[in-house]
């Protein structure tokens, strides 16, 4: 289960590009929240706040308590638009999840004990990871902030499928069940061979280096 994370805005009646270009200039950030049985509502977050909670994985993969004028709801962040070169986000969405019903999010993924693997000490052997996050299904209370997957046990040659994957009670990968095909690699340990280049032996007729008699 994910800890609690509470976000503080306020509610705002000004819309539309110019009170969003006043807020931004303020150090706020324009959002809306929206879902669920009420209607959207936009609102306004301190950009420090946002900055500050956008640098920690959980803010975009887990259940947030956004806490509007005092009103506390369950949210998932569904969009953000950051600034193309400056550390500013420029908009946001969340979306009201219901605590009763199952989610779809994409959770990390942290690779735990490669570098001791057998895998990782051999030399010439590559491991690749091929997703870094994962959708899962499940209630609220039980989405996790992230998935470990131990990579003690890798060896030369192996491939880690989607299905080997250890999941946290109640929690399930939508994509197990859309069939065999779908069990995708998630790692591999690939031996990278090294090409030797090698020197063209000399052709019949071709003319010998001056100095060798043979």
């Amino acid at each position: 289960m994910s800890k609690t994370h509470e976000i503080k805005a306020e509610s705002r009646k000004d819309e539309g590009k110019g009170a969003s270009r006043r807020l931004r200039r303020a150090s706020f950030v324009p959002a809306v929240v929206y879902g669920g049985k009420l209607p959207p509502q936009s609102i306004q977050i301190e950009h420090n706040t946002i900055l500050l909670a956008a640098k920690h994985e959980w803010f975009f993969s887990s259940v947030l308590d956004l806490n509007v004028d005092g009103n506390v709801q369950k949210v998932l962040v569904r969009d953000w638009q950051k600034h193309p070169y400056k550390q500013q986000m420029m908009h946001m969405d969340f979306l009201r999840i219901d605590e009763n019903a199952a989610v779809r999010v994409n959770v990390p993924l942290h690779f735990l004990n490669q570098e001791t693997s057998a895998a990782g000490k051999t030399s010439g052997v590559v491991i690749s990871h091929n997703l870094t996050e994962l959708e899962v299904s499940c209630l609220p209370k039980d989405l996790p902030e992230f998935i470990e997957l131990d990579l003690a046990g890798l060896k030369p040659g192996d491939i880690v499928h989607l299905s080997q994957i250890k999941l946290p009670k109640g929690v399930e990968l939508p994509a197990l069940a859309l069939g065999a095909d779908h069990d995708i690699a998630v790692v591999t340990a690939n031996t990278v061979k090294e090409e030797v280049e090698e020197t063209p032996a000399a052709t019949e007729g071709e003319e010998k280096p001056a100095g060798d008699k043979k």
